[in-house]
């Protein structure tokens, strides 16, 4: 497997915020998001090939039980996840994938042990033309279904979606790194969009814009 970085931290994004956990950051995505933060897992040779057996090894060394499957776009080598993912299910670990909506997941992570966190990539990303809408209605009501918000036309995009399909997921509008909460928190709540969860980076709330953490 080509490994950006394993480390050990709270979730920093979605339903699961706040959690302790450990990140398996997979190296490389076939996507270029206008404002992607880890490019250093997109692009270069910033990576350590590693078996599945050292990536389990490095997993059990924090003594944690929730596992985050990340980018990155981990799918791109979704044997190595599969496998990666049976070892762990089947030693009582929860997986959360976090994957955009272009490439269908595994079996093994449509599991009860297992939870999908999929993007769909807003107007501003210049990546909204390469999302699987079908996939969107396949997330079950534990998955989530993310939009990474910059701007009005992002909110408006991600509204529109909504409208248009029957999403059974938990729904995460997310702004940008640096921008504010607070106007889209109010035309959420002027729009009166009550299963919608509008949620920051925690992470980068807590140490900044920074690696392993």
């Amino acid at each position: 497997m080509k490994i950006s970085e394993i480390f050990f931290s709270l979730q920093g994004e979605g339903v699961e915020i706040g959690l302790p956990t450990v990140f398996v950051r997979l190296f490389a995505c076939d996507l270029r998001c206008n404002w992607c933060d880890t490019m250093y897992a997109v692009e270069g040779r910033d990576f350590r090939d590693h078996s599945v057996s050292e990536v389990l090894s490095e997993i059990e060394k924090h003594e944690c039980k929730r596992v985050c499957i990340t980018g990155g776009e981990p799918l791109i080598q979704i044997k190595e996840v599969e496998e990666l993912s049976n070892y762990l299910i089947k030693d009582n670990y929860k997986i959360l994938l976090e994957t955009s909506g272009h490439k269908m997941p595994p079996p093994i992570l449509w599991s009860e042990n297992s939870t999908i966190s999929m993007d769909c990539k807003c107007p501003s990303s210049s990546m909204q033309d390469r999302m699987d809408f079908d996939l969107f209605i396949k997330l079950r009501p534990k998955d989530q279904l993310k939009f990474v918000i910059q701007d009005e036309r992002d909110y408006e995009y991600a509204r529109d979606v909504l409208n248009r399909y029957n999403i059974k997921a938990n729904i995460v509008f997310q702004p940008t790194h640096g921008s504010d909460l607070g106007w889209i928190t109010k035309k959420v709540i002027d729009d009166k969009l009550e299963f919608i969860r509008v949620l920051p980076q925690l992470h980068k709330i807590i140490w900044g814009d920074k690696r392993g953490v």
